[in-house]
């Protein structure tokens, strides 16, 4: 059996066609009903809607690797997505990302200046600790004439800069390579994958970010989907439900767990990137 569901596209509408919800994807992974938010077979069904109706993504935030190091280390927790991009294009527009060394006092004087966001004057919270780890990147990044050619290459590389980690450098290789041998993981994903069954609570994205990126490739190649597309249909749909909170309490209360969950990242052990993509 399989479940068949559709999809209208201007004036026609396509059949889609999915595996039982009772079928594994993985070994204990299942499918799940395609009309059942957030089942592995409802996030098919949203790849392959995007897909169809040609409504790829822009990942890439820069013009240069280092461009695309600073968008991202100015986005993160804490950051508003418009905050981060608005600091972004402040210090382009200074000179911060031309490739020639600059001093972090200089950096902190830029990025501590008040600035334009979406029409207010606004002041960058972390504008110390971020002018350290800008200044580190600007400097390691001009003197490195050779990058790695693939996407977690790039990654390992970009952890030797103060400041980025591997969700942080996941992101970066993500976006400028298009890379689908790295995943993005955060809090949203994280609880994509709890729903979704193919993530269980026994693994913590600072301690296990490695092992679980791998099993979000690989639940990505078994339902057919790059993993970057699949981490972006997630991202904006989880980020954007009320209900995600609710369903994880449910669930926990079901099987007699405790249900003490919050948006506080420390509580949660992760931590939400608000600059996700160039789509604010």
């Amino acid at each position: 059996m399989c479940q068949t569901t559709f999809l209208s596209i201007g004036a026609s509408m396509v059949q889609i066609e999915l595996p039982d919800e009772n079928e594994q994807v993985l070994p204990g992974v299942h499918w799940g009903n395609v009309a059942a938010f957030p089942s592995l077979a409802y996030w098919t069904y949203k790849v392959l809607q995007r897909r169809l109706m040609n409504n790829t993504v822009q990942y890439k935030l820069g013009r240069s690797l280092l461009e695309e190091v600073g968008a991202c280390l100015l986005g993160g927790h804490g950051i508003p997505a418009y905050i981060g991009l608005a600091a972004y294009e402040h210090l382009k527009q200074l000179g911060a990302f031309s490739g020639e060394v600059i001093s972090e006092e200089q950096l902190y004087e830029w990025l501590s200046a008040p600035f334009n966001a979406r029409g207010k004057i606004v002041k960058y919270r972390f504008a110390k600790q971020k002018a350290k780890y800008l200044a580190d990147a600007i400097l390691q990044l001009s003197t490195d004439t050779e990058l790695p050619s693939t996407g977690r290459a790039l990654r390992d590389r970009l952890t030797k800069i103060k400041g980025i980690g591997l969700k942080t450098a996941s992101w970066v290789a993500r976006n400028w390579m298009d890379a689908d041998d790295v995943a993005i993981l955060d809090i949203h994903i994280y609880r994509a994958g709890l729903l979704g069954g193919f993530f269980t609570e026994d693994k913590v994205i600072e301690k296990d970010y490695l092992e679980l990126e791998e099993t979000f490739i690989n639940v990505a190649k078994a339902i057919g989907a790059k993993a970057s597309e699949l981490d972006a249909v997630m991202w904006f749909e989880m980020q954007e439900s009320p209900f995600i909170l609710d369903i994880l309490r449910s669930r926990k209360s079901a099987q007699g767990l405790q249900t003490e969950l919050s948006d506080n990242p420390v509580t949660n052990q992760r931590q939400p990137h608000a600059l996700q993509l160039a789509l604010v």
